[in-house]
């Protein structure tokens, strides 16, 4: 028999079988998934072209077939919070999702600090044991970049547990425990997060090339691969002389004087590319129904002074998701930036701080302040329980009717003179303003620009900065420092956003 022959018969062998591959799933739907309830739930996956392909869900089933590029996709109707239901599709093969729950979705994405796990978290032993949750599941989202958008993730749904909990994303899991308390609905958090990543890498292609404010990151980035060959033979000499001296010491007993690691360059497929992880991490979550996303971010982007740059680039990102999702304006809901840092050697924490309060002029979004509660030793404070609620607050009031609630602390509305004095006006003051450490963390200015540690008192729902030997104050900054020192508050506990009245460049 020739090998042409065999080659024949083989394809011939093969051909039914490629024809009639089964009908595969996203990794979003495993068992224990959670749907978002009031919206068409859509279902997608991969069939035959021509298939036949059916989905059911409680009384819903819809038939479709596989499309001419293998692709199948259904909207069921909206339905009501609630479960343990099965989600079935059948084609040539049957899948059957177990305990689905039907409730609210949450994208939990960012950097370290979202990414942070229970364990490591305050009070862990305590929170993982009471950690019984089941109708709270979390979809951990497999790290991976890619340069073009990518069609699936990895990962799988787990319920709540104290064996499934403790390697979990603790914001997102006392984010969703507050919520479930208040509302007694199932609860889904897609976690999403990779420590010190900057935003751009979370932002799409499509965006950064579209804006010319945002093009430089692309133009960076190109310098960083272009330096990448030269860099990483550097990187291979010292790690190899570094290899050299570990050894030695080693041999000698003296491991406490190795010398750190030398760090691999930056370079092609690496996390702090532009776009890379918006391509691998958040587009194939797109077509999966959501309420809304939390996010916790900024530090890479403050330490490599780009504080000022990320108020552009955060809006576009939030805009750019909001695009993607064809949901509309959903929530976005995001934390400041704890206070960390003991000695600052420009403004670049306090500038994304206020880049980040000046976001909240995008509509829908919300803002969990920190300033309190972190550590200003440790960029990664242990206190996500009080993180993950702040965060659930602002949800409450923008998404689940609680109109009532004071879920933010103080926001600076105006500032205005008056003779020698500056008058502070306030949103968010809820039952009233509250001073817990005097004046500190106040400065004030006259048009020399030259601050001064201010007196302030409370006058109503507003306060009155001055000095005495400022005659004519002009400008007022409030924990304007890396960490600065927190005196203002509301009655309800909640701390005041840093703010500076003037646009001095520092």
């Amino acid at each position: 028999m020739t090998a042409m022959i065999r080659i024949i018969i083989l394809a011939a062998l093969l051909l039914p079988a490629l024809l009639s591959a089964d009908v595969r799933l996203p990794a979003l739907f495993t068992d224990h998934a959670v749907l978002q309830r009031n919206q068409p739930i859509h279902v997608w996956g991969w069939a035959t072209a021509g298939e036949k392909v059916s989905v059911s869900f409680r009384q819903q089933r819809i038939e479709t077939e596989g499309d001419s590029s293998g692709r199948f996709s259904v909207y069921l109707q909206p339905e009501e919070a609630g479960g343990p239901d099965r989600l079935e599709i059948r084609g040539k093969n049957r899948i059957r999702l177990d305990d689905v729950m039907v409730g609210e979705v949450w994208v939990a994405s960012g950097q370290s600090n979202m990414e942070w796990i229970v364990k490591n978290s305050n009070n862990a032993e305590k929170e993982i044991a009471d950690a019984d949750h089941p109708s709270i599941r979390i979809f951990k989202v497999k790290l991976v970049t890619a340069e073009q958008e990518k069609e699936d993730v990895e990962g799988q749904w787990v319920r709540v547990s104290p064996e499934t909990i403790p390697d979990l994303t603790a914001v997102g899991y006392f984010f969703a425990r507050h919520l479930r308390e208040e509302t007694d609905l199932p609860i889904g958090v897609i976690q999403s997060a990779w420590g010190g990543t900057p935003a751009q890498a979370w932002t799409s292609q499509r965006t950064l090339e579209m804006d010319e404010s945002l093009t430089p990151y692309l133009r960076r980035w190109r310098a960083v691969e272009e330096a990448y060959p030269r860099a990483l033979v550097r990187h291979q000499t010292a790690l190899r002389a570094w290899q050299l001296e570990a050894a030695a010491a080693r041999k000698d007993n003296r491991q406490s004087e190795i010398p750190r690691q030398p760090s691999a360059p930056q370079g092609p497929g690496n996390q702090h590319e532009p776009a890379a992880l918006y391509n691998a991490m958040i587009a194939p979550l797109v077509p999966y129904g959501i309420r809304g996303a939390i996010w916790y971010q900024g530090e890479n982007n403050a330490e490599n002074a780009l504080g000022s740059e990320y108020r552009h680039l955060f809006r576009a990102m939030i805009e750019d998701w909001r695009r993607a999702w064809g949901l509309g304006d959903f929530p976005f809901l995001f934390v400041q930036l704890a206070n960390y840092g003991l000695v600052s050697d420009g403004a670049e924490w306090e500038e994304l701080r206020e880049s980040q309060l000046q976001t909240l002029s995008v509509r829908n979004t919300g803002m969990a302040v920190t300033i309190d509660i972190g550590n200003p030793q440790d960029i990664h404070p242990r206190n996500k329980q009080d993180v993950g609620k702040r965060l659930a607050l602002a949800a409450l009031q923008m998404s689940y009717g609680r109109h009532d609630l004071v879920y933010s602390g103080p926001i600076l509305r105006q500032a205005v003179q008056e003779g020698s004095s500056m008058r502070l006006w306030f949103d968010h003051v809820g039952a009233g303003l509250d001073l817990r450490n005097g004046s500190a963390g106040f400065e004030i200015a006259g048009a020399d620009g030259i601050f001064h540690p201010a007196t302030v008192e409370i006058d109503g729902e507003s306060l009155v900065a001055s000095r005495a030997e400022i005659a004519k104050p002009v400008a007022v900054r409030y924990a304007w420092k890396a960490a600065p020192e927190v005196t203002l508050f509301n009655k309800e506990g909640l701390p005041a956003s840093p703010f500076r009245t003037d646009h001095w460049d520092d």
